[in-house]
């Protein structure tokens, strides 16, 4: 690209840097809390009311409302790296992944089980300890 062409058509990290300060904004509102969101949206009612609206829509709309960020483990999204460009890596990155979380659900269950198992050798334990009841 030439000169010209670069003034005509901006370069694209200005979008990147706008999205990186918003998610920026989000983590750190994350951090702080439930009470930094509501802040945040009374103080955009107050600065324009359509910020504020937005905001509220946003924080219903992900759940920050009444959840913020902590999510439970089965709630948890997969995450997904950006492409690198190289197509091979990118098909390799995601069976790898992949096969990690299959992995990991795996151990899951395994140890789900492995807890029931344990609970029921302890009741089983107690339920002799008790000795025979007479059926009268």
């Amino acid at each position: 690209m030439n000169t010209a062409t670069q003034a005509l058509y901006p370069a694209e990290p200005a979008k990147a840097r706008f999205g990186d300060f918003l998610a920026r904004g989000r983590d750190w509102l994350d951090s702080k809390g439930r009470i930094a969101w509501i802040a945040a949206m009374i103080l955009g009612f107050i600065a324009a009311w359509p910020v504020g609206l937005a905001l509220l829509v946003y924080m219903i709309w992900s759940n920050r409302m009444f959840g913020c960020s902590k999510r439970t483990a089965t709630a948890r999204t997969r995450y997904t790296a950006p492409s690198t460009g190289n197509h091979a890596f990118d098909a390799y990155r995601e069976q790898t992944l992949k096969r990690l979380e299959d992995e990991h659900n795996e151990f899951v269950d395994f140890l789900q089980k492995l807890r029931e198992a344990k609970d029921k050798a302890e009741f089983d334990q107690f339920m002799d300890s008790r000795g025979p009841k007479d059926a009268a």
